[in-house]
């Protein structure tokens, strides 16, 4: 999903009254509650929660309900940040390919110095090393590409949290 910030696309904020942001803390915290027990914890009946869900959702306020992966757990051994430097003309098409790409998790139109900031999940170095020669390397108009390894995750920031 391709977010665009400027100003001809600002759409009013949509008001979230204390029950709305409850709500959006709870699922944030665990997405997979029930709406009963949800309906106990915010004090209203299932079905008014179920409805303000609804609601939350038919106004995109919630893209979608995910799962979070350990990467250590399921043999992802690197995990890396990349400053990419693309020629103006190619940079809506190098985002575009990169953001189909599987070991690409994220991907930013950054402001400073470089053009894109992209993360990326690999198995191992050899596979980071394959993404880097045959996919990234060969697009057209890349400049040049920054990588720095993750060493230690800290935090990780899972949604937006209010």
């Amino acid at each position: 999903m391709v977010y665009v910030y400027s100003e001809e696309n600002v759409m009013p904020p949509l008001e979230l009254d204390e029950v709305d942001q409850h709500i959006l803390e709870a699922l944030h915290e665990n997405s997979r509650i029930s709406y009963t027990d949800l309906a106990k914890m915010i004090g209203l009946s299932r079905i008014a929660v179920q409805q303000r869900i609804s609601s939350l959702i038919e106004a995109e306020v919630i893209e979608r309900f995910t799962v979070v992966i350990n990467p250590a757990k399921v043999g992802i051994q690197v995990s890396a940040f990349f400053n990419v430097d693309i020629e103006p003309q190619f940079l809506d098409e190098v985002a575009e390919k990169l953001s189909k790409e599987p070991p690409v998790t994220s991907l930013y139109h950054m402001s400073g110095p470089s053009t894109l900031h992209m993360h990326g999940v690999f198995k191992n170095m050899h596979e980071m090393e394959n993404f880097l020669l045959k996919t990234l390397y060969a697009m057209p108009g890349i400049v040049r590409v920054d990588s720095q390894l993750l060493l230690r995750r800290y935090k990780s920031r899972m949604g937006l949290k209010l």
